[in-house]
C-alpha cells in the first residue's frame, strides 16, 4: 500500500527529463583523471543547486590524500580531483536519519574506436536504449539519483531526515573520490550506490588488488640465444603457478558469490618484455589483478600471492637465485558488505516491488568486482548497490542502458528515500 505522499512522488518521476539528462551527461567525456571529469563535477553541482540542495564542491588536497596510510591507490596521473556533495535541509529540522545516494562520475577510456558504432561520447539512441561510454557505468545511476530527488521535490514532500548526494571521481582507478569525500566528514546512516546491478541487490563486493611481478632474464644476441635466458620463458612457470593459485582461492565461495564461474578472478592484464627483436629479453613485467574474497584481509591476499611467486621461483633453476619480485600498484580494493541484518536490504527490495510491480522484486547476490561500497562499509555506513544497466556490457563498445530501467530505479529510490529518512 502506498501513502498519498509516496503516490504523489512516484507520479512526479519525469521519464522525458530522465532521457534528456542522460544524453546530456554522456556527452561530457569524463574519462577518469581527465579535465572532463572535473567539468562534469561542476556541471552536476549546478544540477544539485537547481534542485534546492545545499552544495559542497571542493578541490581535494591530493598530496594529503596520497600520504594517508589508508589511501586506496590510484592508476592514472591526476592533477586535480573535485569532491561534490549536495544535501537536503531535512524539512523543519534534522531530526531523522541521513540516506546517502552515491555514484561515480568517471568512466573508463573508450578503447578501440573502430569497435564503436560512431563516437562513444556522442550518445546513440535506438528505441528505449541509449548507447555510449558511461551509459550504464554509471551515468544512468547518476540520473536516477537526480530524478528521484526531483520527484520528491516536485511532489512537495517534506522530509524528516536528510538525503545526501555524493558524486565522486576516480572510482574506476581506486576510489580517491569516495575516500576524499569520507575524509572530509560527509557521512550518513545508510547508502545506496547505483552501480549497474541488472535488477538485483548487490549486498557484497569482492575486492581487487593490482599487482606487478618483475621477472629477470639474461640478455644475449638472438643468434646465440643459448647464451642468454629469456625473461619470457622465465615467466611461464610463474603464470602457471598463478593459475593454480586462482583455482585454490575459488574453492567453496560464499553463497552470495556461488553463481559466478570465477568469483575471485586472478588475471594478468599486461605483459611487457624486450626492447629489440634480435635480443634475448632480460626483463619482463607482468601486471594484473588479484580478487579478494569476501571478508578477507587484503594483507592476507597479498601474502598468499607473494608466497605463490616465491615458491615458484624456488622450484625454478633460473629464478631460484634471482627471484622475481612482487609489488602492489594502482587500485587496492578491499571487499565489502552490507552490515548483517541491516534493514536497508529489505527497504530497497520492497521499494522496488511496490514501485514497479512484483515481477521486478530483486534477488540478493554479491559482485565479483571492487567498488566504492567497501569504502562506505569500512567507514561504518551500511551500503548496498542497486542501479540501472548490466555490468556485463560496462567497459565495452556494447555499453548501453534502457531509459525504462533508469525510470524503474528512480522510482525505487523515491520510495527508499521516503521510507528511510521519513516524512512530516
Amino acid at each position: 500500500m502506498l501513502t498519498d505522499e509516496e503516490a504523489a512522488a512516484l507520479g512526479a518521476v519525469d521519464e522525458a527529463a530522465i532521457g534528456r539528462t542522460l544524453l546530456e551527461l554522456l556527452a561530457i567525456p569524463s574519462v577518469t583523471g581527465s579535465a572532463a571529469e572535473s567539468e562534469l563535477q561542476h556541471h552536476l553541482a549546478g544540477q544539485l543547486e537547481r534542485l534546492g540542495l545545499d552544495v559542497d564542491l571542493w578541490s581535494m588536497d591530493l598530496p594529503a590524500l596520497l600520504a594517508d596510510p589508508a589511501f586506496p591507490g590510484m592508476e592514472v596521473p591526476r592533477e586535480e580531483a573535485w569532491g561534490l556533495v549536495g544535501h537536503t535541509a531535512g524539512g523543519d529540522g534534522d531530526d531523522g536519519p541521513t540516506l546517502v545516494l552515491q555514484g561515480h562520475v568517471d568512466v573508463v577510456p573508450p578503447g578501440d574506436l573502430a569497435a564503436w558504432e560512431g563516437d562513444p561520447f556522442v550518445p546513440r539512441v535506438t528505441g528505449d536504449v541509449v548507447h555510449g561510454r558511461g551509459a550504464c557505468d554509471m551515468k544512468a545511476g547518476l540520473v536516477a539519483h537526480l530524478a528521484a530527488l526531483a520527484a520528491v521535490r516536485a511532489a512537495g514532500v517534506r522530509l524528516r531526515g536528510r538525503v545526501a548526494v555524493h558524486f565522486v571521481v576516480g572510482e574506476e582507478d581506486g576510489g580517491i573520490g569516495a575516500f576524499g569525500t569520507l575524509r572530509r566528514g560527509h557521512r550518513g546512516d545508510a547508502c545506496v550506490i547505483t552501480e549497474p546491478t541488472a535488477g538485483t541487490l548487490i549486498t557484497a563486493n569482492a575486492g581487487a588488488l593490482t599487482f606487478r611481478v618483475t621477472v629477470p632474464g639474461k640478455a644475449a644476441h638472438a643468434s646465440s640465444r643459448d647464451a642468454g635466458v629469456s625473461a619470457i620463458d622465465a615467466y611461464l612457470p610463474l603464470h602457471q603457478a598463478l593459475a593454480r593459485l586462482e583455482t585454490a582461492r575459488n574453492a567453496n565461495p560464499s553463497p552470495l558469490m556461488a553463481e559466478y564461474p570465477i568469483p575471485y578472478a586472478l588475471s594478468v592484464g599486461t605483459l611487457r618484455s624486450g626492447d629489440w627483436a634480435s635480443s634475448v629479453p632480460d626483463l619482463l613485467v607482468a601486471e594484473g589483478r588479484l580478487g579478494v574474497r569476501l571478508g578477507e584481509d587484503p594483507a592476507d591476499a597479498r601474502a598468499e600471492l607473494e608466497r605463490c611467486v616465491a615458491e615458484a621461483c624456488a622450484a625454478d633453476p633460473w629464478l631460484r637465485d634471482r627471484p622475481a619480485t612482487v609489488s602492489w600498484t594502482g587500485g587496492q580494493f578491499a571487499s565489502g558488505s552490507l552490515t548483517e541484518g541491516h534493514p536497508l536490504r529489505d527497504v530497497v527490495r520492497d521499494a522496488c516491488t511496490d514501485a514497479n510491480g512484483w515481477a521486478s522484486r530483486p534477488r540478493e547476490r554479491g559482485a565479483p568486482y571492487g567498488s566504492d561500497l567497501r569504502l562506505y562499509a569500512g567507514a561504518g555506513i551500511p551500503t548496498l548497490q542497486f542501479g540501472p544497466g548490466d555490468v556485463r556490457v560496462a567497459h565495452s563498445a556494447e555499453e548501453r542502458v534502457s531509459v525504462s530501467d533508469v525510470v524503474g530505479v528512480a522510482r525505487t529510490l523515491v520510495l527508499t528515500v521516503l521510507r528511510t529518512v521519513g516524512t512530516r
